[in-house]
């Protein structure tokens, strides 16, 4: 099944920025090296530990704006999963 989300430029930038930053936790660059590698490239989803690793950037309270953009990105491309009956 091919997805048609992409990384946005906005996000991209947000994940580029959080890549090269010193002071952003692995956590964080998991989420945005998924992020990132999705720039222009609907056939390739997050994979489930860098979805979890962007569920929890989210949840931090002490994780910057830019940070947070380019985990949602990751977060929205991950791959459908079928409701549990």
């Amino acid at each position: 099944m091919t997805k048609s989300k992409v990384t946005g430029a906005k996000a991209a930038s947000s994940a580029s920025k959080t890549l090269t930053s010193s002071n952003t936790s692995p956590k964080s660059k998991t989420a945005a090296g998924s992020a990132l590698s999705q720039t222009g490239a609907p056939q390739r989803v997050t994979s489930p530990k860098a979805a979890s690793a962007a569920s929890a950037v989210l949840r931090d309270g002490r994780t910057s704006s830019t940070s947070k953009t380019a985990a949602g990105s990751a977060l929205g491309q991950r791959q459908a999963v079928g409701k549990k009956k």
